[in-house]
């Protein structure tokens, strides 16, 4: 054994081992470094242990899987009672107040890098591990850490990640953003992991695969009402506002409106004030195009917010995942600047959506975000 792998023999590091791919080959790596590794598995949600929708059950039985071919040790940790204070009611007040929130941001910055690495320490942790495809580096000219996006573009989760602080990024180790998924199947495979082609989990945690509607319709109340174009006109009836987000597509049952061409409707406006949902028709409408935004809520990886730029490419953004990094200028003045900024891009954001986060980027660096508050065509 080497000095630097005797060195970390002695590091122990927590991984959260979800019962899916990327987590398992996380282990393996560490692990194949030299690391003491210990397997944590997370349950962040109760009340449907029972229903055909929950996975966690099945997900803690390929995690403990996963432990036993690795030769590690796993604990089951609840933080159910965590989850429902922090993420889950404020998952619904954003969608009582007609927004649309990102939970899995929330439970990153709450959950999975606060509640599970604070539990971690207490193990006697140095580091903790997770499965997601992002990096970590620490810039020798500002000493400062920094969240790197995954070298594969096509899985990134910077986006995920962007409320991550200092004190959580330097505890933190991400082994499969180094890796495309191709490779992490293949590790997989190659080491006989039980879930090396298990398909990758989608959706929020709390809700699974069961219909989105469905789930909300249990907590919040249904308030119907009118559908209108954007002229005032009466296209339908709409279900309760909380049940839509812009840019929504399905589920709208508009048809067959007199004079009205044969074109897609999709969700443009909610005005909270006359319980009215305004539906425009084409995907390029000018209603659904945004050239600036204003975010509330921030939080900075390094701290502090990015120097301001007028300048629409020294920056780029992303206003939802899956979405290409766009060119935009970037502004922390007057009273925002402790509180929020504003983005102006370069080419306008399809469907910028009040609750989503506006991610802002410097090349592959992800610098941080907030909360969409307000948007301008």
């Amino acid at each position: 054994m080497t000095d630097q792998q005797n060195q970390k023999s002695k590091t122990r590091v927590v991984v959260g081992l979800s019962g899916g791919v990327d987590s398992a080959v996380t282990a393996y790596l560490l692990k194949k470094q030299g690391f003491e590794v210990i397997g944590i598995f997370m349950k962040n949600w109760e009340g449907d242990d029972d229903d055909e929708f929950c996975s966690s059950n099945i997900d803690f039985v390929d995690a403990a899987a996963v432990a036993d071919v690795l030769g590690i040790e796993i604990e089951h940790v609840n933080f159910a009672a965590e989850y429902k204070d922090r993420v889950f009611a404020e998952f619904l007040r954003e969608y009582s107040a007609g927004r649309t929130p990102n939970p899995d941001i929330l439970c990153n910055a709450e959950i999975k890098f606060k509640a599970f690495l604070d539990h971690a320490m207490r193990l006697g942790a140095e580091k903790i591990a997770t499965g997601h495809y992002a990096r970590v580096r620490l810039n020798d000219a500002t000493s400062k850490y920094e969240l790197l996006k995954g070298l594969d573009n096509t899985k990134d989760q910077s986006y995920f990640l962007h409320r991550l602080n200092q004190a959580q990024l330097s505890k933190t180790l991400f082994p499969v953003g180094e890796l495309h998924k191709t490779e992490v199947r293949r590790i997989a495979d190659e080491i006989g992991l039980p879930n090396a082609k298990k398909k990758d989990s989608t959706g929020i945690c709390f809700i699974g695969e069961r219909p989105f509607r469905e789930f909300l319709n249990r907590y919040i109340a249904n308030q119907p009402g009118k559908i209108k174009d954007e002229t005032g006109r009466t296209v339908g009836q709409h279900v309760g506002l909380s049940f839509y987000t812009l840019g929504q597509r399905q589920g709208l049952g508009i048809g067959g409106v007199k004079g009205a061409p044969e074109v897609p409707w999709f969700v443009a406006r909610k005005d909270m004030a006359t319980n009215t949902l305004i539906a425009v028709q084409g995907h390029e409408h000018p209603l659904l195009l945004s050239h600036k935004l204003t975010a509330l809520d921030v939080s900075w990886v390094a701290g502090e917010p990015p120097k301001n730029s007028s300048e629409a490419g020294n920056y780029a953004a992303k206003t939802r995942y899956r979405q290409a990094d766009s060119a935009c200028a970037f502004g922390a003045a007057g009273s925002l600047t402790q509180q929020g900024f504003a983005l102006d891009f370069k080419d306008a954001q399809w469907a910028v959506t009040p609750g989503q986060s506006a991610v802002l980027y410097d090349g592959e660096v992800c610098l941080g975000g907030g909360v969409i508050e307000t948007k301008a065509q």
